[in-house]
């Protein structure tokens, strides 16, 4: 793997547990050369992701709309701050440069992300891996949907398992 695409929130939440996560998962993977990707931002656990990384002599590479560059929220010290038009060539640029997903705590934005990559792999759009950190049980309701979507019969059993929960990065 020489890139990661990690998927978390531009709020930092309620808790500086999150914070201090997003920065060590950065910092992880520029300790094993890899290359993250994220959304470009510079605040909340996206900003800490990207400063955890660059801090430890990473690569990170940013993907940001023109609306939210716009904004003044990009982040200035990355190696490589890719400007797209809207939120959808986002994805599908992180999508592209990417050879893994990771998921972090976030809102709307992570699940959505999270979401549609599984559902590339499910229509064999692409193959690649997705985790989900779940750190402090944060991911424990959406793992309890993905087994009632399975029991509903809505998701197979083998595509519920294109979804890794994990506890660490070293599971990755």
């Amino acid at each position: 793997m020489k890139s990661i695409c990690v998927f978390c929130g531009s709020s930092k939440g309620s808790h500086q547990k999150y914070m201090e996560l997003a920065r060590q998962v950065g910092e992880y993977f520029a300790n094993k050369g890899v290359r993250v990707v994220y959304g470009g931002a510079s605040i909340g656990l996206m900003g800490a992701v990207a400063d955890g990384a660059l801090a430890a002599g990473g690569e990170v590479v940013g993907v940001i709309p023109k609306v939210i560059l716009e904004l003044e929220i990009a982040h200035e010290e990355l190696t490589e701050l890719i400007t797209v038009n809207d939120m959808l060539e986002r994805k599908q640029k992180m999508f592209e440069i990417s050879d893994a997903f990771l998921a972090l705590p976030g809102g709307f934005g992570t699940l959505d992300e999270v979401f549609e990559a599984l559902t590339w792999t499910q229509l064999k759009l692409q193959d690649k891996p997705m985790y989900i950190l779940n750190s402090e049980g944060f991911f424990d309701a959406t793992a309890s949907q993905i087994g009632h979507m399975v029991q509903e019969g809505f998701v197979s059993k083998e595509h519920s398992e294109l979804c890794r929960f994990i506890s660490s990065c070293d599971e990755i």
